[in-house]
């Protein structure tokens, strides 16, 4: 569970919500025609952009801002270097007895036992990664989609109600509800895009690179564990995916 992406949704809609409750009546901030025209027609305009397999896909996908728990590099340094140490020792075959917690990483290596050369390793782990990040370009661009469309069908919305309300100025009681559901729209757009959906697809494109970085990461530990590197040399190449400040040996003392 990602705590700092549930506790901000949690957050914003506290604040929101808190706002609207200690400003009076709540059942004046739902209007229905709003509703309809800001969500429905924000569904509308990004089923145009995507395919419909592609949107509900995205939903999935729209978990991991949620679900994910990335695996820290340092870890899979760690078990990188012992890989390659078990290998180095006791050969390839050795490591099918070993228990890989990270699944690419168990995959690769399953692959360098069944006896694929590095070229055909490297090839299918990389066609993994690419087809990783496409659907999960997919799931960005459909929630900053959401996060464009939103706020154009509030302005939609608004004017709107502002020609329902100027086209029947005569009767005044028609003006409230052309005025609420011209403010109103306006004000769900900005809340659905501002609130959830662009800060999820920056938290889903955040998870895709830090996905990216460990796959390629494992892609190298692979290679390395496949051609004998000697560990030591093995664990300070992959000390480069690491900032600098974590450049730490685990020989060092």
């Amino acid at each position: 569970m990602d705590l700092a992406t549930l506790l901000g949704v949690l957050a914003v809609t506290g604040v929101i919500v808190g706002s609207i409750l200690l400003g009076g009546d709540a059942m004046v901030f739902i209007n229905i025609p709003s509703l309809i025209i800001v969500v429905g027609g924000t569904i509308a305009v990004v089923l145009t952009r995507v395919t419909l397999g592609q949107f509900v896909s995205s939903f999935g996908i729209a978990l991991k801002a949620f679900l994910y728990k990335s695996t820290a590099p340092e870890e899979l340094i760690t078990e990188a270097v012992e890989l390659a140490n078990i290998a180095r020792k006791e050969g390839i075959l050795a490591l099918e007895e070993r228990e890989i917690n990270h699944p690419f990483l168990k995959k690769g290596i399953g692959l360098c036992i069944d006896g694929h050369p590095p070229e055909m390793v490297n090839r299918m782990l990389a066609k993994d990664i690419n087809l990783t990040i496409e659907r999960h370009d997919i799931g960005v661009s459909m929630f900053k989609s959401t996060g464009d469309a939103a706020p154009a069908m509030g302005m939609i919305g608004t004017l709107i109600g502002l020609v329902q309300m100027l086209s029947n100025m005569s009767d005044p009681k028609s003006i409230g509800p052309a005025m609420a559901v011209a403010l109103l729209t306006t004000l769900y757009g900005a809340v659905i895009a501002t609130a959830f959906a662009l800060p999820i697809a920056e938290k889903l494109k955040l998870r895709s690179n830090e996905e990216k970085l460990n796959k390629a990461l494992i892609i190298e530990s692979i290679s390395g564990v496949q051609e004998g590197v000697n560990p030591r040399v093995l664990e300070q190449l992959l000390m480069n995916f690491l900032p600098e400040s974590k450049r730490v040996s685990s020989g060092d003392d």
